[in-house]
């Protein structure tokens, strides 16, 4: 049966205690009471693709689904993934004049580097850091460099992975690195990172609160925009985990409306939403 407009136009308390506590339980989201509205615009769309009428009946969807396919689905359907490529510019520039020099130097012995970012969206940010180290270090040519990207969404990954993204969103990268590390269709209207760049980036699912399969060392780590969807507790432990996969002087980075200030943790701050272990 298809469900119309009005099945699905209210949403109760119980209604969202219940797909709040799932989410919360399975990622570690905490959907609070303002996203609400946005919990029932993105469902109502998975009920009325799936041809349920309410969101009782998708809850129990969601429950009876023993492959986990729906679960994912839901999950991708309430992620935001708002980014950019060279977002908060100034954490670029601070590892383009500063950081990564020193870097460099602490690791030339070893002539291996490992970066992670956590939280990739459709891969913007992994991306960028990516060209930043190709333009910029061609010291490190004939390193072993890798960059993790993780996210939770199976839907951004699989855009990350094909690398090709609508011309309004290359015009944010730099021109000089736009003509150097993009390759645009026909029309210029879809611009595709190039193979040097991809090749830098390994892409993965993960969940943030479930068991890590990397190792580590990591020399850097990028979390940002990222700790806001999670409770004070959550937040501490993501903390205290990254600081173990960390080298010693290896740093971390969250967003810019984030900051590690109330968690307790083992970093030494270094400036506005950049930590160092």
């Amino acid at each position: 049966m298809t469900a119309t407009l009005a099945d699905t136009n209210t949403l109760s308390e119980a209604q969202f205690r219940a797909i709040s506590t799932l989410v919360k339980s399975i990622c570690g989201i905490d959907l609070h009471d303002g996203k609400r509205e946005l919990v029932k615009a993105r469902l109502a769309k998975r009920i009325r693709l799936l041809r349920l009428r309410t969101f009782d009946d998708y809850i129990r969807f969601v429950r009876d689904d023993t492959s986990g396919n729906e679960l994912t689905s839901m999950l991708d359907s309430l992620s935001t993934n708002l980014t950019f490529f060279f977002r908060e510019s100034a954490h670029f520039e601070f590892l383009r004049s500063h950081a990564l020099a020193r870097m460099i130097e602490q690791r030339r012995a070893r002539g291996r580097l490992r970066m992670w970012s956590a939280g990739c969206s459709t891969g913007e940010e992994p991306y960028s850091l990516a060209m930043l180290l190709l333009e910029y270090f061609p010291e490190l040519q004939g390193w072993d460099v890798r960059i993790l990207a993780t996210d939770l969404s199976t839907r951004v990954l699989a855009q990350a992975r094909e690398g090709v993204y609508d011309a309004p969103r290359v015009r944010q990268v730099p021109p000089a690195l736009a003509e150097k590390y993009f390759v645009p269709d026909a029309r210029r209207e879809r611009f595709r990172v190039r193979d040097e760049v991809r090749a830098a980036v390994s892409f993965a699912r993960l969940n943030l609160i479930e068991s890590w399969p990397m190792q580590g060392p990591f020399d850097l780590i990028f979390c940002r925009n990222v700790m806001i969807y999670f409770d004070k507790p959550t937040q501490e432990t993501l903390v205290r985990r990254f600081h173990g996969l960390l080298s010693p002087g290896g740093l971390l980075m969250v967003g810019h409306s984030e900051s590690l200030t109330g968690i307790e943790h083992s970093f030494h701050y270094v400036r506005p939403a950049v930590y160092q272990k």
